[in-house]
């Protein structure tokens, strides 16, 4: 099955939909105490792609060889996750260390997509 997740963040939230041909699926977290206010939105980005990726996972939305589209709303995470160019942010290599390895344990068929941040419909769950 084919799956869509957008996923956004900034110091103090997360927010991810992951879409199909069946339903959508709308999360947010508040961050834990630890990154509350102390990291950038860019290394939020991070974070919510990676707990919404194991959420669908646990929740048995995203399974074993499915295909999930990453719809990224900044080109540096492009860059990054495509392996382009590599970042030079500890905290940001080791979430890409921990996408890659979901990524490859469950034998997704990854494809990462650019898009304009006003597509990014995980934004507006920042904002509610």
């Amino acid at each position: 099955m084919d799956h869509f997740c957008y996923f956004d963040g900034n110091e103090k939230m997360i927010s991810w939909v992951i879409q199909d041909d069946k339903a959508e699926f709308e999360q947010t977290r508040d961050h834990v105490k630890n990154y509350l206010d102390k990291i950038s939105n860019e290394q939020s980005k991070y974070i919510a792609l990676h707990v919404g990726i194991f959420w669908a996972i646990g929740k048995f939305i995203i399974k074993n060889g499915d295909v999930v589209k990453i719809m990224l709303d900044q080109k540096s995470m492009y860059e990054h996750l495509t392996g382009k160019k590599p970042d030079h942010d500890h905290f940001i290599e080791s979430r890409i260390n921990f996408i890659r390895q979901i990524i490859k344990q469950r034998n997704l068929q990854v494809q990462f997509e650019i898009i304009e941040p006003s597509q990014n419909i995980a934004s507006k769950l920042l904002s509610s």
